[in-house]
This record gives C-alpha cells, sequence and structure tokens, in this order.
C-alpha cells in the first residue's frame, strides 16, 4: 500500500533528482573548464563528450539509490537519515564513476571536475529533497491530493492503524478519526485522534467527513459488528480497506493469497518458491563456481600455513542447522588447536581466545576461514546470502528461549547476511541478529541479495566481533 500510495511522492523525487545529477554534471563541467582558476592544461574537452557520460553517470546514481534505500519511508526517522544516505550515495556514485572512468580508454575526464560534481550533486539533491517533502507537506496541509481516512474500531489495532498513516504523511492519507462500539468513548483522542461517532453512524460520517478510505480494523471475534458496518455502508462508494486482527500472530513474509478465488491470510511462509527458488539457486551455483577457481590459490596459500603452525587437519567440519532444521556439515578452515573443545564443550569463541592459533586468528578477524564454505553453496547445503547457520545444540536452546528464533529456519543458512553487513555477527546481540534476519527473510528479494553482496565487499569481512 505504501508503495501505490506513495508513487506520486516518489515519481516526482525521481524526475526532479534526475534533473538535479544533470544540472550538476553540466554546471561541474563549465565551472572547470570556464571558471576555474586553476589552468586546463589539455584544453577544454567537447561538451558531447560529458553529455555521452551522463546515462553511464545516472545509472550509477540510480543503483545506489536503490542500495541505500534513498527512497524508502523514513517512518518516523530524523530526515538527517535520509540526507546521509544521500551523502552515501553521491560517495558510492563517484566512486564507481572514477573507476569506470579508469578503465574505459575512450575519452578522459577530468579529476576536477568529478570533484566539483559531486559537491554540487550532494548539496543539489539534500535541498531538492527538503524542497519536495516540504512541497508536499504544503499541499497536504491545504487539503489537496488528500485522502480523508475514516476508521472503524478505536481498539489496539484501529491505533496501530492510525500510528501507522501517521508515520507516512508522503502518501497523503489524512485520518479523520475513529468510530467505537463503546458510545463513552466517543470524544476520546487516541495516538493524537479523537473518536468522532459510534459504528451505528458510519454512513453519516462517511459524508460529513467527506471519507475517501474507510479502514475496518476491529478485534478477532468482532465478526457481527464487521458484518454490521457493511451492511449498513449500503451503496456509499467508499474505499474499503479490512484489517485482520492477525498482526500478534503474523511474522515472515505474510500476506493475502488467493486460492481460487477464496482470500486466504499467510501468517508465516517462506519467499522461496516458484522462480523466486530458481533464481537463487542459480546465482548460488553461478557465483560458487566463478569463485572456487579465483580463490583457490588463496585457499592453498592458507592450507599450507596451518599446516606449518600446527598439526592436524586443514579443514573443520561441524554440525549446523539449515533450511527447515536439517543438519549439515559446514565446512571452514581450522582456526584453533585440534581438539579445542573437548574440555570445554560447546561454547561460543570470545575475545583473545586462547584456543586459537596465531594463523587462526588472522582467518577469523578477516572471515576468511569461511571461504571453504563456498563448496557448501555448491553443494545446495547454503546460500551465498541468508541467517548464519548456528550449531544444533545452541539452537535447540534458542528455540525455548528466544522468541521467533525458530522462523529463521524458513530461509537456507547463508555465507554472509543483512545481519552481518550490519554488523551483528560473532558474539553480539541475538535479537538483534534475529530482528536483522527476519527482516530479510520477510522482505526477500533477488536484488536484496546483490544489494547485500554488494555491501559485504566492504562491510562483511572484516568485523571486530568477529573472533
Amino acid at each position: 500500500m505504501l508503495k501505490k500510495y506513495g508513487q506520486l511522492f516518489n515519481s516526482t523525487l525521481f524526475i526532479s533528482d534526475t534533473l538535479v545529477i544533470f544540472f550538476s554534471w553540466m554546471a561541474a563541467y563549465y565551472y572547470r573548464f570556464y571558471l576555474d582558476f586553476l589552468p586546463v592544461w589539455e584544453g577544454v574537452p567537447p561538451l558531447e563528450q560529458y553529455l555521452w557520460a551522463f546515462p553511464a553517470i545516472s545509472l550509477a546514481f540510480w543503483l545506489n539509490i536503490w542500495i541505500c534505500g534513498l527512497y524508502e519511508p523514513l517512518g518516523g526517522k530524523s530526515h538527517l537519515t535520509e540526507y546521509y544516505g544521500i551523502v552515501k550515495v553521491v560517495m558510492l556514485s563517484l566512486f564507481m564513476v572514477a573507476a569506470g572512468s579508469f578503465f574505459y580508454r575512450g575519452a578522459s575526464y577530468s579529476r576536477l571536475a568529478l570533484g566539483y560534481f559531486g559537491l554540487i550533486s550532494g548539496i543539489l539533491l539534500i535541498l531538492n529533497h527538503a524542497l519536495v517533502r516540504a512541497l508536499f507537506l504544503k499541499l497536504r496541509k491545504k487539503g489537496l491530493n488528500l485522502t480523508n481516512v475514516l476508521i472503524v474500531g478505536a481498539g489496539e489495532l484501529a491505533q496501530t492503524v492510525a500510528e501507522k498513516i501517521d508515520l507516512h504523511p508522503e502518501i497523503g492519507f489524512s485520518v479523520s478519526g475513529y468510530l467505537t462500539s463503546h458510545p463513552e468513548k466517543v470524544g476520546k483522542i487516541f495516538k493524537n485522534f479523537p473518536v468522532v461517532g459510534t459504528i451505528e453512524q458510519v454512513r453519516e460520517k462517511i459524508r460529513d467527513l467527506k471519507i475517501n478510505k474507510l479502514f475496518i480494523a476491529l478485534p478477532l471475534g468482532a465478526h457481527e459488528r464487521l458484518e454490521a458496518v457493511l451492511e449498513n455502508l449500503g451503496e456509499e462508494t467508499v474505499d474499503v480497506k479490512v484489517v485482520p486482527d492477525l498482526l500478534r500472530f503474523m511474522s515472515i513474509h505474510s500476506g493475502v493469497e488467493e486460492f481460487d478465488g477464496l482470500p486466504v491470510v499467510s501468517l508465516t511462509s517462506s519467499p522461496l518458491y516458484g522462480w523466486n527458488l530458481g533464481i537463487k539457486r542459480a546465482t548460488d551455483l553461478g557465483f560458487s563456481l566463478l569463485a572456487i577457481p579465483i580463490a583457490f590459490p588463496l585457499m592453498a596459500l592458507i592450507s599450507v600455513l596451518i599446516r606449518l603452525e600446527s598439526k592436524g587437519s586443514v579443514l573443520f567440519r561441524q554440525d549446523r542447522v539449515g533450511l527447515d532444521g536439517k543438519v549439515f556439515s559446514m565446512y571452514k578452515f581450522r582456526s584453533m588447536l585440534m581438539n579445542a573443545e573437548d574440555e570445554a564443550g560447546p561454547v561460543w569463541a570470545k575475545e583473545n581466545d586462547d584456543r586459537r592459533t596465531r594463523v587462526g586468528a588472522f582467518l577469523r578477524r578477516t572471515s576468511l576461514d569461511e571461504l571453504p564454505q563456498l563448496f557448501n553453496v555448491l553443494k545446495g547445503e547454503m546460500s551465498l546470502v541468508g541467517p548464519r547457520p548456528e550449531r544444533s545444540v545452541f539452537v535447540e536452546d534458542f528455540k525455548k528461549s528466544v522468541p521467533r528464533y525458530v522462523l529463521r529456519l524458513k530461509m537456507k543458512a547463508g555465507l554472509t547476511g543483512w545481519a552481518q553487513v550490519n554488523g551483528w555477527r560473532g558474539n553480539t546481540s541475538l535479537e538483534k541478529r534475529i530482528e536483522y534476519d527476519l527482516y530479510y527473510i520477510k522482505n526477500w528479494s533477488w536484488l536484496f541479495d546483490i544489494k547485500i553482496m554488494i555491501m559485504t565487499l566492504w562491510k562483511g569481512f572484516l568485523n571486530k566481533h568477529a573472533y
């Protein structure tokens, strides 16, 4: 719904940002070659050369805008979050453009012009986003392009609906209030919105308040009241939305499906089915087949270093729990002394763990000990991206003590993941790791996997919690 009703706002940003990027590129060209006090040693390049480069530059910007989630709703966050995202987009785009110009020998581009472009585009994009948001907010306050919303219900679910709508002013919904089945609540304020009448007055309030959209958010056991509301609507043309009282039961990849015309509410399911399953497996297979030969010389060197430092096997195999609770043997380079758990038993690795070898400490810090997991990916036991697999003994404890932990097993375990690239790995908050893992599973897409793999290049290998 956010995507549907936020299209006008995002379309305005898309068009205006494109114009800003183009203007910044042209402004950087003219400033560098016509206004800059620094000399131009090789003459002024033709304008056409810089115009032809714009499609590649805009592509770099739009790729990084998507990677950084710049157009995602703020959801109550500070505008500084958006401006910080713009700075990240500009820096990443400049890096990509600079790298591309280094390999492209058809023409040369001024590094100073590129620097000016980054500065100008960063400032103007921040100003543009601030102006567009201010413009839409002003239009909403004047009642232009505004959708008046009435919520049937005044309980916890209805208040949650109002709160969610209030967090997203960009979609243009204006909550007029609640309708209740308890007359004594009329006139009271919940979540900054008033109870304007009773459920029996639904038709009257739709007309008086000029309601465009009606959200029915009644408790799970209120079937009779729901039926009465729908019958009482009569011939009203208002857009009706029913919010089922299933929030406390809904978790990953929940939603409404259709089975031969029958609406079915899905509470928990894996996003991997049909084409999605094939696309993810093809990506895993292709990348592992490409990466293993490339990484083989490095893996051979690591094997030699491990054997030179300590006796014993080079590889370490350990049972881990993967998709649907199935146990598999995960491969790693051995980073500890042989039989390190004979006395202590299965425990978490800790900082300055005296069971590690010197080579092992380096491998863990750089995540190079995980390279053999490419073979797990090749075999289909793991995926490139997904929740980190845990040991069976820990999983059984977590199932009992950590709410929703078992939902992580709805996705194949990964070599990297959304939690890892955000710093939640090793001996960190288990609750936070689960939160990020469930967000990944709920919002999975092939492009999300690509985003995480790109982020892994600069955020996934080195980590202060990798002991």
